[in-house]
Formats: structure tokens, C-alpha cells, sequence
């Protein structure tokens, strides 16, 4: 079943933050989930089976400078690899695509790492109707 993150979700994070390439622990996402929670802009959508969090998508409504359409940023979204291949990936959008255009949003985007481990991502991303158009730029801030 699909429903909005809890903040009892974040243990279960832990597992899909590390199948997304960026380990974490419990303490760290309680904090995280905190944060997220506490944004209005902000939804994150869970595929739960059995007591278990199998996939997330996480998103944000943003307005734009160059435009007057807002648009639905996906920050993450992430399958369980056991269970990627299921369609669970596909129902998650289809949930996020719904709520971004609840939200007056006129597209939605996300970003994904130029790797040759992401092509699968990629293709996946392609047959959800998503175009590769922009290279993103990145600078720490430490």
C-alpha cells in the first residue's frame, strides 16, 4: 500500500538510502524526517507490504524564476532491489505525478548521476515519459 511518510518510517529508511548509494543510520533520518515533515512543500510517499518499506519517492513543490509554471522536484526515489522489477517504482510515480499536479505544478523533474551503474535508472526514468535535457552542477559548501 502507498501512503505519506511517518516519522516511525525512519528505521525503515535506513535500507533504502543505502540501496540509493547513501548510507545512514536511524538517528540520521529521524532528524532528516523531522525536517521534511516540519516543510509544506515537502511530500515523501512510501510503498509499505508486511510491515516493511519496500520503495520511497521524495519530493518538493517549487515555484521558478524563469517561468511561471511551478514545477515538482523528485529529490529521491528509491525501490528495494529485491523487489525492483514489480512495477512498485512505476505505482510511486503515478503517486508523486498525482500529488505534483494537486499542487498546480505544470512538470516534474529529478536529477540522476551521470554512472554507468544509473543506465538502468535511466531507462527507467525514459519509460516513465521523463526526457534527459539538463546536466546538473554541484559545489560543497563545507
Amino acid at each position: 500500500m502507498i501512503r505519506s511518510v511517518k516519522l516511525e518510517d525512519a528505521e525503515g529508511f535506513v535500507p533504502l538510502m543505502d540501496a540509493l548509494g547513501y548510507p545512514s543510520s536511524k538517528e540520521a533520518m529521524e532528524n532528516r524526517l523531522q525536517n521534511i515533515l516540519s516543510q509544506k512543500h515537502y511530500q515523501t510517499f512510501v510503498y509499505e507490504a508486511n510491515d516493511q518499506l519496500l520503495g520511497m519517492i521524495g519530493m518538493t513543490f517549487c515555484e521558478a524564476y524563469h517561468t511561471d509554471d511551478p514545477h515538482v522536484r523528485v529529490i529521491a526515489f528509491v525501490v528495494h532491489e529485491s523487489e525492483q522489477g514489480k512495477g512498485l517504482g512505476k505505482i510511486l510515480m503515478q503517486k508523486a505525478v498525482e500529488w505534483a499536479i494537486n499542487q498546480g505544478a505544470k512538470s516534474i523533474m529529478l536529477n540522476s548521476g551521470n554512472r554507468a551503474e544509473r543506465e538502468k535508472a535511466h531507462e527507467i526514468y525514459h519509460s516513465f515519459g521523463f526526457e534527459g535535457r539538463a546536466t546538473g552542477f554541484y559545489r560543497r559548501l563545507d
